[in-house]
């Protein structure tokens, strides 16, 4: 907007992250050639300005304002190489022009979005803190005008909405002042138009930004500047146009409450600056608006679909020149049966479907992902503030050689070298901070467990986690262990401190697990819950294990296994007494776990006693069906004893049984699979002469019970079962055909078989008799 002569602030209407904007506003500013550049951020970051010109600082970036007292409490204020914002910094940097932010001082705003969850508490999300950064348009519950007036006046031209409108009438547009002029009229317009804010906290907080913006402006013409560039969000620019009286602005100002308020830039990701991430000024395609940046506002789009089948040749996906060529072709000619100037992001994704994606979807989610969201992770410049923790971490991760990336990398790493180690223990430290870059995608190698797999993606939230977790320690080790400290002694359960002992284990913390151990032992001697303590059990199975491979001593874990498990099978009898449906059903889950973790631990002792406990819940009173079911099959699977488990089905499976009852029993113990019944002839009859002995009404109440038993098991197992009832009942093959007797085989044509059969089998030629 073009001031009057006298005047000297010239208002620049922009919308944030819009190339065309920045386009016309490096013009204009080097037509106006300012003395001083006002831009709409945080005053409190005034001292980081001199970054943004600095080496290796490379957009998407933000500045991160955050209270240190409250970490959680923060914005960020996003800004990418095409953001008019980011232009007009560095305009000023390299013209040696004095610049400063303008805007409600976050120490209030902050604060003041403190007393308002007094009043209405709301969820604490980064999307919602993204959402206040930059931009207070985007209100759920806001007239039309002031939630969406870019939409309301795409709508108003003809098109389908905003975001087309504003790319063919601002962003392919060449022109500089005047372009802001017009945004001006069109903004006073809408503001004129548009209903009072519903919402008083809101009302409040756009009056008292904008009384904030005018009084940075009034201080600038005091210090005798002569050609001030005011850049801010086009809704503001009539609130800045027409400047009320400085001491009503200072009465609005007055009073605030405060927050003591840091800042710091931080890197930043392209799809987090999307629209869809929850970003409220965010633009729904930043690499498309790149490829304009860098191309001067033309779509070109010979090179853009040279990118989408670069793209797709590197995920093998058939793309041709002729390929190429017909999508040119067709998105100029969409664009003139639209009468549009130039093919825009509509016409190019449309010639794309229709010529490229041959009707499936995943070439265009392929095209959305890399090339109008795009991947692009920004880079801060070294000199920015960070806490010692922050410091340490960047340290450690350049040491390691881990790579930071927006997008979702894996990593393999091998225990038995020293480096992949320290790189498994540093990410297990970080996720005790709760700063979770990774997670564990598998494990292979079997008992060793040698192999670890990492799914890593830096997320710039991250950097407030490192934030909030800067109090308990300088170095990530340090910081971990007392954060880990603090959570074992504020353990509500015994499977939390489990849990927290293996990761201990894995991040390689001997004073912390100390510690924990310790509680661990206070409170499993205290406890009486059979149930809790089978839960702790698995954990401490699971870490004991990686002793040797991560050069640890489990000993500790071993120590206090050793009790847990003496515990367990002590009161496991007297746990499993009166127990429902659905709790007999939970208690068989854990019996399973528990099995399993005794296994895995190998040591003799644990595992008979555990199979002592079994075989008293097999065959005592008042346990519950299904859990003395799976203790029968247990017992089996270990001690391959078919007599006794035949004695303990019949009696099951009984006449003088309930159907019901010996339905849930069936049901433990056919959980782990059904080849049992496959290959033992004598459970096969007693299951089949159980159901052939059902009245109709009680199969009908049984049958639920017992098609869910058979459900688990695999297709092959279920239809080679059939085949066995088809047939009378006699044993099956693997193929599921009934076994022909011995008398029935031709031996001439085995014999020639048996040599090769017994080199497969490893065990050498047959010696003559």
């Amino acid at each position: 907007m073009t001031p009057s002569t006298a005047d000297p602030v010239h208002l620049f209407g922009i919308r944030h992250h819009g190339p065309g904007c920045a386009r016309s506003l490096t013009r204009a500013l080097r037509d106006l050639q300012p003395d001083c550049v006002l831009i709409e951020g945080p005053p409190e970051a005034d001292g980081l300005l001199a970054l943004a010109g600095a080496d290796g600082m490379e957009p998407p970036v933000a500045l991160l304002l955050y209270a240190p007292e409250e970490p959680k409490r923060a914005v960020f204020y996003p800004f990418a190489e095409f953001s008019p914002e980011w232009q007009a910094m560095r305009y000023a940097l390299d013209h040696g022009v004095s610049a400063r932010f303008m805007d409600l001082p976050q120490t209030h705003a902050l604060a003041l979005a403190r007393e308002e969850e007094t009043a209405a508490p709301t969820p604490d999300s980064p999307a919602q803190l993204d959402a206040v950064a930059t931009e207070t348009e985007a209100l759920s519950d806001a007239p039309e005008l002031r939630r969406d007036p870019l939409g309301w006046l795409g709508r108003a031209a003809g098109y389908g909405g905003g975001e087309e409108w504003w790319e063919h009438t601002v962003e392919q547009r060449q022109d500089g002042a005047e372009l802001f002029a017009a945004i001006a009229e069109a903004m006073a317009a809408v503001r004129a138009e548009a209903s009072p804010l519903s919402d008083p906290f809101e009302s409040r907080r756009e009056a008292l930004r904008e009384a904030a913006m005018r009084r940075v402006i009034r201080t600038a013409r005091k210090e005798g500047r002569t050609r001030i560039a005011v850049v801010c969000g086009a809704w503001h620019v009539p609130a800045l146009a027409q400047m009320p009286a400085a001491s009503a602005d200072n009465d609005l100002l007055k009073g605030l409450p405060k927050l003591k308020i840091e800042a710091t830039w931080i890197p930043w990701t392209y799809d987090r600056l999307a629209a869809e991430s929850g970003y409220g000024a965010g633009v729904e395609s930043p690499a498309w608006y790149e490829h304009l940046w860098r191309r001067g506002g033309r779509a070109e789009p010979v090179a853009w679909f040279s990118r989408v089948a670069r793209l797709l040749r590197e995920a093998e996906i058939d793309c041709s020149s002729a390929h190429v060529i017909e999508c040119v072709r067709l998105a100029e000619a969409l664009a003139a049966v639209r009468d549009r100037p130039a093919p825009g992001l509509a016409e190019l994704l449309e010639a794309a479907r229709t010529v490229l994606t041959t009707g499936e979807d995943a070439p265009l989610r392929l095209i959305r992902r890399d090339l109008i969201i795009g991947r692009r992770f920004g880079a801060v410049a070294e000199g920015a503030p960070t806490v010692p923790l922050q410091r340490d971490l960047e340290q450690r991760r350049k040491t390691l050689r881990l790579a930071v990336s927006a997008s979702r990398e894996t990593l393999e790493l091998d225990l038995r070298k020293d480096t992949d180690l320290a790189r498994s223990q540093f990410l297990h430290r970080l996720r005790l901070l709760r700063v979770t870059w990774g997670e564990v995608s598998g494990a292979r190698g079997g008992k060793g467990t040698f192999r670890e797999t990492w799914a890593l993606q830096w997320r710039p939230e991250l950097a407030l986690a490192v934030i909030e977790a800067a109090p308990y320690g300088n170095t990530v080790a340090e910081a971990a262990a007392a954060l880990a400290q603090r959570a074992a002694v504020e353990a509500r359960d015994l499977p939390a401190l489990t849990e927290l002992v293996g990761q201990l284990l894995l991040a390689d913390l001997p004073a912390a697990l100390t510690v924990a151990m310790r509680e661990l032992e206070n409170r499993a001697a205290l406890t009486g819950d059979i149930p809790q303590l089978m839960a702790a059990i698995p954990p401490l199975a699971q870490v004991s294990r990686y002793g040797d491979v991560r050069q640890t001593d489990a000993a500790q874990v071993l120590h206090v296994l050793d009790g847990l498990v003496i515990r367990v099978c002590i009161g496991f009898a007297a746990a499993c007494q009166s127990l429902d449906a659905e709790a007999a059903a939970e208690m068989a889950g854990r019996v399973r776990r528990l099995h399993t973790a005794v296994k895995l631990v190998d040591r003799q002792e644990h595992l008979d006693a555990w199979l002592n406990t079994l075989r008293q819940a097999a065959d005592a009173a008042g346990v519950p069906e299904r859990v003395s079911g799976l203790a029968a099959r247990l017992l089996l699977d270990e001690r391959h004893d078919a007599e006794a488990a035949a004695t303990r089905m019949s009696r099951a499976l009984s006449r003088a049984a309930a159907p019901e009852a010996a339905a849930a029993w069936l049901e433990g113990f056919l959980s782990d699979g059904g080849m049992v019944l496959v290959h033992d002839e004598a459970l096969f009859g007693l299951v089949d002469q159980w159901v052939g002995g059902l009245s109709a009404n009680h199969f009908i109440q049984t049958l639920p019970l017992v098609r869910r038993a058979f459900s688990t098991f695999p297709p092959m197992v279920r239809r080679q079962i059939g085949e066995r009832v088809r047939q009378g009942g006699g044993p099956t093959t693997a193929a599921g055909t009934v076994a022909a007797g011995l008398d029935d085989w031709d031996m001439a044509r085995v014999e020639p078989l048996i040599p090769v059969l017994r080199l497969i089998l490893g065990l050498g030629p047959e010696q003559p008799s």
